[in-house]
């Protein structure tokens, strides 16, 4: 019998107590995983950029600038290009059924961050041909069931038309998929020329300015600068990258980063008691055997090594069910709940395996390393 088939036998000497181990570390582990996911997703330490930056008023998300604005952006020697977003937020059919649609220039977004949304020249061609054409995320058509062609009307939460009304109607000129699985799709493009036109209330204004420094101008210096401009003005700025901008959302509501390690440092603090608790047991139960390889020449190296083989069995099992779990979920309900399994999330995770499967048989594994001969044969 080869080693690694003896710490497999004694992980699995008694099946019922090692199913419930395993289940017991998958379910800390699918909670890890969904939790990690959420964090990535909301957070978009994935997806968002340190590059591009948001001008918005420093009075807040609510308060539009004026769309004059932009030509003293623009004239910044640091500015590659800019652009102007308004958003208009809706629902379809029901109002729990929330969607969120950029009103914005689409050739000029093409070339601020088209690639990182994944935009072609086809679809801004596509959305050019009629002012009420629409490009829609891949996540979002895939949870509405929409296609191209199709005609949406989404009634506004807030922005009216002039007529009074506050249904906006679209159609649907093409799918934009995102660079990677972490972008945001769960949104539309319209043109803000048709927005802009017939909405009742604050015409030629935008939410926020969307800029892309040049090359080698750092983004932070650049962000500055732009705020200084508009220091003394009646519309002051505060620009920030997207990623500060969603942090900064995030933590209005809660420190989303807080909930999470407090919600993962409890369910693994529970994980350790039980797991210890039981292993413990388990090796008292088998110092007769321990005795018994020590006798045939098993080193106490050697017996360490045997036990804390068990546990990070056990671990390696429960943690690749439950970051199965957590794949699977965010397969199924990620772009609905933004939920993003990254590759960061699954090398944390094997590293988590790794140390609380160490940590949880440090304890039995001394015991049973310490425990002499003659102790092991008497309790026979």
């Amino acid at each position: 019998m080869t080693f690694v088939r003896l710490a497999g036998k004694n992980a699995w000497r008694k099946p019922v107590r090692s199913v419930l181990l395993v289940i017991c570390v998958a379910v800390a582990f699918l909670i890890y995983g969904l939790t990690a996911c959420f964090l990535v997703g909301s957070q978009g330490s994935a997806g968002a950029s340190d590059d591009i930056l948001g001008v918005m008023s420093a009075a807040g998300r609510t308060q539009p600038l004026p769309l004059a604005s932009m030509v003293r952006i623009a004239a910044d020697p640091g500015v590659a290009a800019v652009t102007y977003t308004t958003r208009l937020r809706g629902f379809v059919g029901v109002e729990n059924n929330v969607v969120a649609v950029s009103a914005t220039d689409p050739r000029a977004l093409l070339g601020i961050n088209g690639k990182e949304l994944g935009l072609t020249q086809r679809l801004v061609d596509a959305i050019g041909k009629a002012r009420d054409r629409v490009l829609v995320g891949r996540a979002l058509a895939d949870a509405q069931g929409w296609t191209t062609g199709q005609r949406v009307t989404v009634t506004a939460v807030q922005t009216a038309r002039e007529d009074g009304g506050r249904d906006w109607r679209f159609e649907i000129a093409g799918i934009f998929e995102g660079d990677n699985a972490s972008t945001d799709t769960y949104f539309m493009i319209a043109r803000y020329d048709y927005i802009n036109a017939a909405r009742a209330r604050q015409k030629d204004t935008a939410d926020a300015f969307v800029v892309r420094p040049r090359d080698g101008v750092p983004p932070g210096e650049l962000a500055a600068r732009i705020d200084a401009q508009f220091a003394n003005s009646a519309a002051p700025t505060r620009t920030q990258s997207e990623k500060q901008f969603l942090d900064a959302f995030l933590r209005q509501y809660a420190d989303v980063g807080l909930i999470v390690d407090l919600v993962v440092g409890t369910s693994f603090v529970t994980l350790l008691l039980i797991v210890v608790n039981t292993m413990v047991f388990a090796v008292r139960e088998r110092r007769f055997e321990i005795g018994v390889l020590k006798t045939l020449g098993f080193s106490r190296h050697r017996i360490l090594v045997l036990v804390l083989g068990e546990t990070l069995f056990i671990f390696g099992v429960g943690g690749a069910i439950g970051l199965a779990g957590a794949r699977l979920a965010t397969e199924l309900a990620g772009p609905a709940l933004g939920l993003v399994f990254s590759a960061l999330v699954l090398a944390k995770a094997a590293g988590l395996v790794v140390t609380l499967g160490l940590l949880t048989g440090a304890l039995p594994a001394a015991n049973a390393m310490r425990t002499p001969i003659i102790t092991a044969f008497r309790t026979r």
